[in-house]
């Protein structure tokens, strides 16, 4: 029995060809290399039409422990940041609030991605040493 094709797989998958494509324009040898990603275990990702995307390409993907959200970087260093970016503020349109999301994310220092990335190991290391066990922060 195969699985049907959810719109979210479908728009996931896009999502993972604009990533190629950004990461074949600003570094072409990465995709040489290899690709490791990481993402959760959201039904998106897991779907058979993105595994099968994902084997396509061969990107490997990074094991996600479930409910682990401290081990994903865009909950623990993304998020919370910018939350506080968008408190209090109010957009008319969908399109000024994607404005003021390219923005923010344009002028991020590029040592705030190093950092979330770097700090993935002490958080994989702990988990590891809990046995999968929640990680605090």
């Amino acid at each position: 029995m195969s699985k049907r094709i959810t719109p979210f797989a479908s728009r996931y998958c896009s999502t993972l060809d604009r990533l190629k494509e950004a990461i074949r324009r600003k570094s072409p040898g990465l995709l040489r290399r290899g690709v490791v990603l990481q993402h959760d275990n959201a039904t998106p990702h897991s779907a058979n039409l993105t595994q099968q995307w994902l084997q396509r390409y061969g990107w490997e993907i990074l094991p996600h422990p479930a409910h682990s959200p401290d081990l994903a970087p865009s909950d623990f260093r993304l998020f919370g940041p910018l939350k506080c970016h968008l408190g209090g503020m109010a957009f008319e349109t969908e399109d000024d609030l994607i404005s003021e999301l390219r923005n923010w994310f344009a002028n991020l220092d590029v040592d705030f991605f190093r950092v979330g990335i770097n700090s993935l190991l002490s958080r994989w290391q702990k988990c590891i040493n809990l046995h999968g066990d929640y990680v605090e922060k």
